[in-house]
């Protein structure tokens, strides 16, 4: 049995997350992504968790019926807002697909390497959930997935992108989701202080991306 990999997270300002002023469920929030990413979903207690943020085990059960709720509130939050922030970047970029692949590669890539803790947690312990639990995550998933496929599409039928083909055909959703792959997987190794900064990954992704769906550079 292979040992689990994990991602420290940074050292808390404050061992009592209440005393920063933020409001007890999001001290809950929190704390569950951190104790989930450190030692997995499956040994965390609900003590550990309340004992992280400086709350009694009570207050947890003012806001989530179970640590399984807490586990989905927590995983349905960052997802909703990574699908929001995707729609949003794509939304602004104009009508060049090259243009809409970079803004979404850079919007998806940035905030995969700020915020580390919860893409691991999202993508590790989702498998935890049970299937009514999981639905509305992966109808998000898909959504995003298929915001890429849209775009690739687009450049396809424009001549902007030449992506690999298979026995002479396109699969699309294949290229979008081994795209995804390459951009979520940044959380699992990048830190900060290394070499690239946030701003220098997302430009290499976006490169990275463009190549690999053979998008045409405009000729001066």
């Amino acid at each position: 049995m292979t040992k689990r990999k994990t991602v420290r997270p940074p050292p808390a300002a404050s061992t009592v997350i209440e005393r920063e002023g933020r409001p007890p469920v999001e001290a809950i929030r929190a704390a569950a992504f951190r104790q989930f990413a450190e030692r997995g979903y499956p040994v965390v207690t609900v003590r550990d968790i309340m004992k992280a943020c400086g709350l009694t085990q009570g207050a947890l059960y003012n806001h989530f019926r179970s640590k399984d709720e807490l586990l989905h509130d927590i995983i349905t939050s960052t997802q909703a807002e990574l699908e929001r922030i995707c729609q949003q970047a794509v939304a602004e970029a104009g009508d060049d697909p090259s243009a809409k692949l970079a803004a979404f590669v850079r919007a998806y890539v940035m905030r995969h390497c700020r915020l580390r803790v919860e893409a691991l947690v999202a993508n590790r312990e989702i498998s935890w959930l049970d299937a009514n639990r999981v639905s509305d995550i992966r109808r998000s998933r898909r959504a995003i997935r298929d915001v890429l496929v849209g775009i690739l599409a687009e450049g396809v039928a424009s001549g902007v992108f030449s992506p690999p083909k298979v026995e002479g055909r396109e699969d699309l959703k294949t290229v979008a989701m081994a795209l995804l792959d390459q951009c979520t997987h940044v959380s699992m190794w990048y830190g900060p202080g290394g070499r690239l900064a946030e701003e220098q990954m997302a430009t290499l992704y976006v490169e990275m991306a463009l190549r690999s769906v053979g998008a045409k550079r405009p000729t001066n």
